[in-house]
């Protein structure tokens, strides 16, 4: 019989952290492990207001439902994964915690770090970006200037986006991605398009709202500049729509339930012949790990939240100048520090 915990945690950003969508001081986060005799699995995802997400709710959804998932006969994540899309519709946020977590206790029982139970050669690697969230231009780069990094993710959506990207690049020559989480019009898109190709911008995310639909296709015909989904890109159905709107997807293990569906997502894409990205919603070191073991499988990743929080839950990770690293120990290769997550 399996055994589920849940566990809250609020996490302290080093700066306030900023993007179109608004302002944020810490992440609450929501921990699950599921224990299978003398293994136990970890997944963790942080919750997200514009998604209409809370902790709060996930935790009462998962005590409501919390006998009938303990019942369930393991046998594997794929599996549970399907069982608990049925037992818990429209949680994917709650879901994809669980679902990490069901991956972990199963490479555990495979004693094998969870990359090889996928069967994937730990080669061929994307670097993480370094996110710099909106801020004062002086800010800004006062934050580049903090931490070099090969890669920036600049988050955009102001009257000031030009002049944060030019003091960036101005100042490094590392590759520079720009978000805009849905924060331009089409004709401010089109406008920016070559400034951005003119200071070496590599990819830009979701520069217009997700129903925008003609207009994406209007601007991806017109960028020399590869564009990613982001918000277009929620679940597996989204795949064929951005294939007409987009250049690639950046997926998001909470949006569409875990590592299950974003292992099909992945390959949809390709097969759709998108390039591939796994992206942070500010996870810490247990979600991002899930998201570390599928790299071999990426064109592109972004899972530096560890990187933005002042204080961890766990260690396993290790990040070298946006190479990522993981652990040689079964499943995530996590440990939980402090006593206050001890389990």
């Amino acid at each position: 019989m399996l055994k589920i915990k849940h566990y809250q945690y609020d996490l302290a950003f080093k700066y306030p952290f900023t993007t179109h969508k608004g302002t944020k001081t810490e992440q609450h986060m929501l921990g699950v492990s599921i224990g299978l005799g003398r293994l136990m699995g970890f997944g963790e995802v942080g919750a997200i207001p514009y998604y209409d997400v809370t902790v709060e709710g996930m935790v009462a959804t998962l005590d409501a439902k919390k006998q009938m998932i303990e019942r369930y006969a393991f046998t594997g994540p794929e599996r549970f994964w399907h069982f608990l899309h049925h037992l818990l519709p429209g949680q994917n946020f709650l879901i994809a915690a669980l679902d990490i977590a069901a991956w972990d206790l199963h490479a555990k029982m495979k004693r094998l770090p969870l990359y090889q139970v996928l069967g994937l050669k730990w080669e061929n690697l994307p670097m993480t970006d370094y996110t710099i969230g909106m801020d004062e231009v002086d800010e800004m780069l006062e934050k580049v200037k903090a931490t070099p990094w090969p890669i920036y993710k600049v988050k955009v959506g102001s009257p000031d986006d030009m002049k944060m990207v030019e003091a960036i690049r101005e100042h490094t020559d590392a590759q520079i991605r720009v978000d805009a989480n849905e924060g331009w019009s089409f004709d401010e898109a089109k406008q920016l398009l070559p400034e951005l190709k003119r200071l070496g911008v590599h990819m830009i995310e979701q520069p217009l709202r997700r129903d925008e639909h003609e207009a994406m296709k209007e601007l991806k015909a017109i960028s020399e500049i590869p564009l990613f989904a982001d918000e277009s890109c929620q679940t597996e159905k989204d795949i064929a729509t951005c294939a007409e709107e987009f250049h690639g997807v950046n997926i998001k293990m909470a949006k569409c339930g875990g590592i299950t569906p974003a292992l099909r997502m992945i390959e949809a894409a390709k097969q759709a012949g998108l390039k591939t990205m796994i992206g942070a919603m500010c996870e810490a070191t247990i979600g991002s790990a899930a998201t570390a073991h599928l790299l071999p499988l990426l064109d592109e990743v972004d899972a530096d939240g560890p990187l933005l929080l002042k204080e961890d839950i766990a260690t396993g990770l290790v990040y070298n100048n946006g190479v990522i690293s993981v652990s040689d120990q079964p499943g995530l290769g996590i440990q939980f520090k402090g006593a206050k997550f001890n389990t």
